[in-house]
């Protein structure tokens, strides 16, 4: 017959196993924190530390939209401790073999821009066929789940537009000219067409070379020449916006101007009245939330939207009278 120990024997077994247990999760890691009983490692990415994202743009050389982007990707790697490369090539073909080139390296997530979606079909179904989550951003939020993307982080551009023309109806314009600085993007032909769908005046297209701000602020300008009528230019990039400025006074034109999107400078157009507005779709957010969200599926198996609804950031209007509130994140590169 056996006889039980004393209490405080019983007591003390008791602390010692739990302090065993403790030291064989905090050591070992045991098959709480992903070995199996073999020994391997389950976690599909080594661990969040170990995990290497590609996010890939069409991002022009020298946008300074792209570099807002490209922080706030940088902001969520590190805080996740992700190894994050950046690539972007406007050419289409070129943004294409970028991401098979990610592909190719193995990375544990990319994170890709939809601006011409037909040229992304096919490198988008090689990551898939890798075991490679893929997100979207920026552009293509009509194109991401065709394209069998697993989340969306971007404004709807067609909204946005609309909004827009809502805007130029309040402040009374008559005739916009919509410039557009990369033909063949359907982000920025969906801003035009919905500005187009709710502006109660006329509204034309002009397409520009958006690589050469020179060629931009002259062609803008020759347009505003010949036809007085135009008292609204409306642009899709900060940049763009800024050139917009500058057409209008050379061209001795009355016409106010209008843009998407938002930079430090444009902020100050803003504020001294030489910009009515600014449409922001937070580009920082969006390559935050584009990282962030793929060391959440890889780490947690959370997805945003639940693969069916984007997840929206944009648009908001900055005027004049609410521009200060965003321009102290704006001097300091985040907005």
């Amino acid at each position: 017959m056996n006889t039980p120990p004393p209490p405080h024997t019983s007591a003390r077994l008791t602390r010692v196993a739990a302090l065993v247990s403790a030291v064989c999760l905090l050591v070992a890691g045991c098959s709480v924190l992903g070995a199996s009983e073999d020994g391997s490692d389950a976690d599909p990415v080594g661990g969040p530390g170990g995990m290497k994202v590609a996010l890939v743009t069409h991002g022009g050389k020298g946008d300074a939209f792209w570099d807002l982007v490209r922080r706030g990707a940088e902001a969520a790697a590190a805080k996740d401790g992700i190894d994050l490369t950046y690539a972007s090539d406007s050419d289409a073909a070129a943004q294409a073999a970028l991401v098979r080139d990610a592909v190719g390296d193995k990375v544990d997530g990319i994170a890709v821009t939809l601006a011409k979606p037909a040229a992304m079909r096919g490198p988008i179904a090689r990551a898939k066929a890798a075991g490679i989550p893929v997100v979207g951003l920026n552009s293509g939020i009509d194109a991401w789940r065709p394209a069998g993307l697993l989340e969306y982080f971007g404004q709807d551009e067609s909204v946005a537009g609309q909004a827009v023309g809502d805007k130029l109806d309040e402040v009374r314009a008559k005739h916009a000219l919509c410039v557009v600085h990369e033909r063949g993007n359907v982000a920025l032909e969906a801003r035009c067409a919905g500005v187009r769908k709710t502006f109660d005046g006329d509204t034309d297209n002009l397409y520009v070379d958006g690589s050469d701000m020179n060629a931009v602020t002259a062609t803008i300008a020759s347009r505003l020449r010949q036809d007085s009528s135009i008292d609204e230019v409306v642009t899709l990039g900060a940049q763009y916006g800024l050139s917009a400025v500058k057409a209008v006074e050379q061209a001795g034109s009355r016409a106010e101007v209008a843009t998407f999107d938002l930079n430090k400078d444009l902020v100050k157009a803003v504020q001294d009245g030489d910009v009515q507005f600014a449409v922001d779709q937070q580009p920082y957010l969006q390559g935050y939330l584009a990282v962030d969200a793929l060391w959440l599926y890889r780490t947690n198996g959370n997805v945003s939207g639940g693969g069916t609804a984007p997840v929206l950031t944009g648009p908001a209007f900055v005027t004049r009278s609410n521009v200060s509130a965003v321009a102290r994140f704006a001097a300091s590169g985040t907005r």
